[in-house]
C-alpha cells in the first residue's frame, strides 16, 4: 500500500497515489520496484513510503508517527485502528495495537506474546491469535480507550510532502574476467555516454592514471 503521493515535488508528475494497492516486484535495500494495481505502472520508490497490509488492519513497515498521521486523518473517528509490527522490538512485543482514542489523539498498547504463541494486551486476558484478540475488543472496549470500530482508512488524509527524487536509473553491471583491457582504456579517454557501464568516477581514475604513467 503506497502510504504517500509518489513523487510529489513541485512540478512532479505523480506516479502513485496515496492508499494505492501495490504489488512489490523487487526489494533492493532502501528503494523497492513496485506495480501499481490501478494503473499498472512501475516505479522505484523509498521502502519508506510502502507499507505491507494484510486484513485491512496489520501495517508492516509503519512507524507510530506514521500511524498517528494516518489515524488522525478525516477518513477516520473515534475507534479506528490498526495493528503495526514493531520497527524496532522483536521478539516478545514485536506489534502494538494504535486505536484513535479522540478527534487529535492515538493512543499505543504493546500486544505482548505468550511462551506458548498467546497475546495479550492486559494479563489476565490472553488470545490464541489477532484475529481474535481484534474480535474481542471490537466487542469490549475494557482496558483500551474504546471499542475498536473499523480499520484505518486512507480516505481524505492530507498527504505529507514528500520530495521529488531523482530518477534510479540500473546499469548493467561489468564482467571483469571477460572485458578487453584495451577497450576498457579506450573508454576511459572518450567522452562519458549515457549507456557506459563505466561510471564517471572510475572514468576520471583511470584517466587520471593514464596521465600519470604518461608523463613519468
Amino acid at each position: 500500500l503506497a502510504l504517500c503521493d509518489f513523487p510529489s515535488g513541485m512540478g512532479a508528475t505523480t506516479v502513485l497515489r496515496m492508499g494505492e494497492q501495490l504489488r512489490v516486484l523487487s526489494m533492493d535495500g532502501e528503494w523497492w520496484l513496485v506495480a501499481s494495481e490501478v494503473s499498472g505502472k512501475e516505479c522505484y520508490v523509498p521502502s519508506s513510503c510502502v507499507a505491507k497490509v494484510r486484513h485491512r488492519w496489520l501495517y508492516e513497515g509503519v512507524s507510530w508517527q506514521k500511524a498517528e498521521e494516518l489515524l488522525l486523518g478525516p477518513g477516520n473517528h473515534s475507534g479506528s485502528f490498526l495493528i503495526r509490527e514493531s520497527q524496532t522490538r522483536r521478539g516478545e512485543s514485536p506489534q502494538a495495537l494504535s486505536p484513535r482514542a479522540s478527534w487529535d489523539s492515538v493512543t499505543h498498547y504493546r500486544i505482548h506474546r505468550l511462551e506458548n504463541g498467546w497475546l495479550y494486551i492486559s494479563p489476565g486476558l490472553t488470545f490464541p491469535s489477532l484475529h481474535d484478540l481484534v474480535d474481542h475488543y471490537s466487542e469490549f472496549g475494557e482496558g483500551l480507550c474504546c471499542p475498536l470500530r473499523e480499520p484505518c482508512s486512507m480516505e481524505g488524509v492530507k498527504v505529507a510532502s514528500v520530495p521529488a527524487m531523482p530518477a534510479v536509473v540500473k546499469k548493467p553491471s561489468l564482467n571483469w574476467d571477460k572485458i578487453d583491457s584495451s577497450l576498457l582504456f579506450s573508454e576511459a579517454m572518450s567522452p562519458a555516454e549515457e549507456d557506459s557501464p563505466i561510471s564517471l568516477g572510475l572514468r576520471e581514475a583511470m584517466s587520471s592514471y593514464l596521465l600519470l604513467t604518461e608523463t613519468a
